[in-house]
């Protein structure tokens, strides 16, 4: 892991929390820890989503849920995050929260434990939005700080950020298919001491933050002045908003529904699907972290064009391969496809400066919303058409890449 150039106008750690940087331009050391720091914390945050997800096989059969009611409980967790989630960037953009990252997690908590103990389908959409609204606190206000402490290296930052997130959900169904398959729902419950663990450390995040805030309060506030005109920010953001859209609508046809393709297509037992959407998410977070260094060198809008058109002939090659070429396309896929949402957010953010907190919630929760959406509507196509048909027809979706074309060129800006 790279560390930021220490700042010599840095003020002196205190005992109890690193140093806040006494420039926004550069990052010490202690500051860039926090980066890492909220990356464990979107490791365990993505770890307790994705538990629902890759439980979605106990549930259907303990509950007899149809593949509309599965995509129901994904509706539930992602648009309460998705809606939430603007709107809190919004807010701490202008009334910074200090400590709302652990309550945010808190929130996570009790969801996971009624997830646990729900005995009806209402319960359980109840336990998806609990989730869903530690979701919209955590995304936002994490990835505002990240980039406080990021050293200018943005795309890095975000890229070490998310990777957790990446992680997390990738370990969310190999934990499921060695800890929840073999012991029931109620197994659920443990997964609340990841939460009680990202309490504790988004508590010592929340006092850096602060210090952070103090030291900060006297130098001027960051500027909002466009690089571009107002038209061609707003075209630029539908642009990103519409590659976000094509990335997670593809994403969430595996994250609610590959563990049932690969059953049903293969024949392979629910334990090997759970390891097979490990080996996709697993990708998917080598990509992340891969994205936001080369944009950083190369350029945000560089990486977008690879990571969404580039990604088509996988995708189209993807519903007629067996077994073997099936785990390896969706290997390259998932490496592919995620590095474009570092490179999105901090082209959106570079767009429309001194927004973070806004940008942050508004791409997150989009992302969110179009995953929980877009789950609801591919459990209908299941349903009716069958599962094979929906990966044939999202095949089709990277060919938005092309959008790319009107993203304007960038204009670095520092900080």
């Amino acid at each position: 892991m790279d560390v930021m150039p220490g700042n010599s106008g840095a003020a002196p750690s205190p005992a109890t929390a690193p140093a806040a940087p006494a420039t926004g331009s550069l990052a010490t050391p202690a500051a860039f820890s926090i980066v890492v720091a909220l990356s464990i914390c979107h490791l365990l945050n993505d770890t307790m989503q994705s538990v629902l997800a890759a439980i979605y096989p106990i549930l259907k059969e303990n509950y007899a849920l149809s593949f509309a009611q599965i995509g129901m409980l994904t509706f539930a967790f992602q648009v309460t995050a998705s809606l939430l989630q603007p709107a809190i960037g919004a807010y701490t953009d202008k009334r910074p929260i200090g400590f709302a990252l652990p309550v945010g997690m808190g929130f996570s908590l009790l969801g996971l434990l009624l997830l646990a103990s729900a005995g009806n389908y209402p319960l359980l959409l109840a336990a998806s939005a609990l989730v869903g609204l530690g979701s919209a606190v955590f995304h936002p206000e994490s990835s505002r700080i990240a980039r406080l402490a990021s050293g200018g290296r943005h795309g890095t930052a975000q890229s070490v950020f998310q990777v957790g997130g990446n992680v997390g959900t990738a370990a969310g169904p190999l934990l499921a298919a060695f800890i929840i398959v073999p012991n029931g729902q109620a197994s659920v419950a443990w997964f609340g001491l990841a939460a009680l663990c990202g309490m504790i450390i988004l508590t010592w995040v929340s006092r850096w933050y602060g210090s952070y805030r103090r030291a900060a309060a006297g130098r001027p506030a960051a500027s909002r002045i466009l690089a571009h005109s107002r038209g061609r920010v707003i075209a630029a953001l539908v642009v990103l908003a519409l590659l976000v859209f094509t990335k997670n609508v593809y994403t969430a046809s595996f994250t609610s529904f590959y563990t049932f393709y690969v059953i049903e297509r293969f024949g392979v037992s629910v334990q090997d699907a759970q390891l097979l959407l490990f080996v996709f998410l697993g990708a998917m977070a080598a990509g992340t972290l891969i994205g936001g260094p080369v944009g950083d060198r190369i350029g945000a809008r560089a990486v977008i064009w690879v990571s969404i058109l580039g990604v088509l002939p996988f995708t189209l090659m993807l519903p007629y391969a067996d077994l073997f070429w099936t785990a390896i396309l969706t290997i390259i896929i998932g490496v592919v496809l995620a590095s474009a949402f570092p490179a999105i957010v901090v082209f959106a953010q570079e767009l429309v400066p001194g927004r973070v907190g806004l940008i942050a919630g508004v791409f997150f929760g989009f992302a969110f919303g179009m995953g929980g959406i877009s789950a609801a509507i591919l459990g209908q196509v299941a349903d009716a058409k069958g599962i094979v048909y929906v990966y044939a027809i999202c095949s089709f979706l990277p060919f938005l890449g092309l959008l790319t074309v009107f993203l304007p060129r960038e204009r670095r800006a520092a900080g």
